[in-house]
This record gives structure tokens, C-alpha cells and sequence, in this order.
């Protein structure tokens, strides 16, 4: 099993970090694997669709979102599995280092 890095997990938090991109992802991962068309997207958040192109790409860049076309419609998806990695990442080692405490009884 691969396991992400921190420069990997770095880069897929700071393309989280811009507010329009999170709220794009967000709405992606709300919309399940079937995804949506890139229309549909502009739609729900209200982003200018040269700026959500901008977004998209960052997030494919760094393999959170995958687009495949049918036809004439551009569909993007939020890619879990590297969705849950990034997840995994930074809980992995939660509480490793606490003496004598589990996380839940911080």
C-alpha cells in the first residue's frame, strides 16, 4: 500500500486553502461518483467560469478532481481514494506521542 508524503499532502491542503476551490470540491464530493458537468458546478457555486477552470485544473493538478468527457459535456469528479489518503495521512499517527491518553480523552 502507498502511503502519501508530506509534500504530496501539503500540496493537496493548499489547494484546499482557497476558499472557491474548497467549495468547489465540496460540492463534488456532495455529488458522488457520477459527478457533475462543469455547467452544473458553475451553477452551484456562482464561480465565473473562466475562474472555475483556474480551480479545476489546481485541483486536478494535485489529483483530487478527474474530468472525462462524454459527448460534448465535461464531467468532473472528486477522486476519493485520494480524497481518503489525504485523510489517512493526517490521522495515521493521531495520538502517537500522548502518554498514556487516547485522543477521545483529550
Amino acid at each position: 500500500m502507498w502511503l502519501m508524503d508530506s509534500t504530496e499532502t501539503a500540496r493537496r491542503l493548499e489547494a484546499l486553502g482557497n476558499a472557491t476551490r474548497l467549495e468547489i470540491f465540496r460540492t463534488l464530493v456532495r455529488a458522488g461518483p457520477d459527478g457533475l458537468p462543469v455547467g452544473e458546478i458553475q451553477s452551484r457555486t456562482g464561480t465565473a467560469r473562466s475562474t472555475l477552470s483556474h480551480h479545476l485544473h489546481k485541483l486536478i493538478a494535485v489529483d483530487l478532481v478527474r474530468q472525462e468527457r462524454d459527448g460534448t459535456t465535461l464531467y468532473c469528479h472528486a477522486n476519493y481514494s485520494e480524497m481518503q489518503a489525504t485523510i489517512d495521512y493526517l490521522t495515521r499517527e493521531c495520538c502517537a506521542d500522548a502518554r498514556g491518553r487516547s485522543c477521545d480523552a483529550a
